[in-house]
């Protein structure tokens, strides 16, 4: 009997991904202050979500080069349950500020805000991926 618990366990282990956090994957950002936009993939890391920009894009839908690609985005975000994330911080390059940020998603929406010296910031993304 105890080694079909353990086999019942093991299974579920194998058949299940590890609980992926629901905000996974690839958004399309709002266009900054120069019109130009980014996907940015969102993973886990350590006990926090961080994201890099993966591709970017002018404001005609062109995809670009750019030095910002690879470059951490977000790090250090809180699940906090029910789509809310807080006590993270995010990059914005077209200011080159960091902010306080925190994010909510709903469906394939996630907003993304964040502060800095009183002086803050918000854009909706898009899930591509």
């Amino acid at each position: 009997m105890k080694a079909y618990r353990w086999i019942a366990a093991m299974a579920m282990c194998v058949t299940t991904p590890a609980w992926a956090d629901p905000v996974l994957g690839t958004y399309q950002t709002q266009p900054g202050d120069t019109g130009n936009y980014a996907h940015v993939e969102m993973f886990q890391c350590d006990a926090s979500i961080c994201g890099v920009i993966r591709k970017a894009f002018d404001g005609s839908g062109q995809q670009i080069e750019s030095d910002t690609i690879g470059t951490r985005m977000i790090w250090n975000m809180q699940a906090q349950g029910n789509g809310k994330y807080t006590k993270g911080k995010i990059w914005a390059p077209d200011r080159d500020k960091t902010y306080n940020s925190k994010m909510e998603l709903s469906g394939n929406t996630l907003k993304v805000s964040g502060c800095v010296l009183g002086i803050c910031r918000g854009q909706t993304w898009k899930r591509v991926n």
